[in-house]
């Protein structure tokens, strides 16, 4: 095994196993996850026809477990339901596409009628009747066509709505623009005037809700995901502000959601090579938490320092992809040589990481040390993984670390 020296930033060096040490970025596509995903459900699709047990049971292989136990479980359907329910749904995606053609400037919109397992079809007139059923779908009358519909929608968006009014939507089955209220606020005076601009803008109808919508958007987390385009990485710590992560994993400016898909904010400074450190700011609905996610392997973990563990120390990483893991502290002031460049002055631990766990949090008791740089092995096997001192960054930015 070729052995390298790597010159230390200070007045040591440090000898590291280059054939061993993997270079990998602790960072992950997305993409890839996605089109895992996509792989694992495009076997849900099934045919539709008889409902016999055999047919059942063909139709439950095609399924994908997971997507069947969830329907049971959220639609409270037998499993025998939930394997026909997605076979129809499979055929009605498929049916919508040629009702649509065939339905031409007469469509009206289209919805799948969960007791009968059929697409419905909604027409403004039966010039295209027979074509449409000839797709398999069934044919029901509605008052307007999509396209004015479409309309109407375009311009209830160029309206500014008051907080009162919670949203608005094309309803085929109503063949209307449905704008939902809240119940608390139907008789404000703003409101009033929104519902009577609406409804001149087109057809409308008015339902009322006791549920003003807010997003889903969450304080920012240790260890929790973040996306920036294509790229999964993983929350390090909330600071006043924002949270620190790693710099590898984006540059100035770019955009970061969450996630659940919202914006969080954009970064706001980094470094790599040389350090591995980055911070993005927080706002649009998320805000900072001092807490380190243990992922059901331990409680989630108050922030209440950044007092540095010594060499030898436990340590633990909590991290998206590979969650909560511990380690020791085998070595500070160290030098990484990556493919991008050296990185100098990191901790280095043998507790795992993978790819994703890029930024994620180490701490130790409950005082912050570091955001996950990059590694080699995996939680499988084993390894080692380094880390970008906290310290460092809260002081190279003027960053306060948000504590309990």
């Amino acid at each position: 095994m070729r052995r390298t020296t790597f010159r230390a930033a200070g007045l040591r060096s440090t000898t590291l196993r280059t054939a061993g040490l993997s270079a990998a970025l602790l960072l992950v596509s997305a993409a890839a996850g996605l089109g895992q995903a996509s792989a694992a459900t495009s076997g849900s699709s099934g045919s539709s026809g008889s409902s016999s047990d055999a047919h059942a049971g063909t139709r439950a292989a095609a399924a994908a477990p997971a997507l069947v136990d969830a329907l049971q479980r959220d639609l409270h359907l037998t499993k025998a339901q939930a394997t026909d329910r997605l076979a129809a749904e499979t055929s009605a995606r498929t049916v919508e596409k040629a009702a649509r053609k065939a339905a031409g400037s007469s469509y009206g919109g289209s919805w799948f009628d969960a007791a009968h397992g059929t697409l419905v079809v909604g027409l403004a007139d039966d010039s295209h009747r027979a074509a449409v059923e000839a797709t398999g779908a069934r044919v029901t009358r509605v008052a307007h066509t999509e396209r004015t519909l479409d309309a109407t929608m375009t311009k209830l968006n160029a309206m500014d709505a008051p907080g009162g009014v919670a949203g608005w939507h094309v309803d085929p089955k109503s063949s209307t623009v449905t704008v939902t209220v809240v119940d608390a606020h139907k008789s404000d005076n703003d409101v009033a005037k929104f519902l009577s601009r609406a409804r001149e803008a087109g057809p409308v109808n008015v339902e009322k809700t006791s549920h003003q919508p807010r997003t889903l958007a969450a304080g920012t987390v240790g260890g929790d995901p973040y996306y920036t385009g294509n790229v999964r990485c993983s929350i390090g710590f909330s600071v006043q502000g924002g949270f620190i992560t790693a710099g590898h994993c984006g540059t100035p400016g770019m955009s970061v959601s969450g996630w659940d898909g919202s914006y969080i904010g954009n970064f706001q400074g980094s470094s790599f090579p040389d350090n591995d450190y980055a911070w993005v700011n927080v706002g649009s609905g998320w805000w900072t938490v001092p807490v380190v996610l243990g992922w059901g392997t331990v409680s989630d973990q108050l922030v209440r320092g950044s007092g540095e563990a010594p060499v030898g120390a436990s340590i633990c990483r909590s991290g998206s992809t590979s969650h909560w893991h511990c380690g020791t502290v085998l070595a500070k002031n160290e030098t990484v040589n990556y493919s991008q460049g050296a990185v100098h002055q990191m901790t280095k631990t043998n507790a795992c990481a993978e790819p994703g766990d890029s930024g994620g949090s180490f701490i130790s008791g409950d005082q912050a040390q570091g955001t996950t740089s990059g590694g080699w092995g995996n939680c499988g096997s084993g390894g080692e993984t380094w880390f970008q001192p906290i310290n460092e960054v809260l002081n190279r930015y003027g960053l306060r670390l948000h504590t309990a």
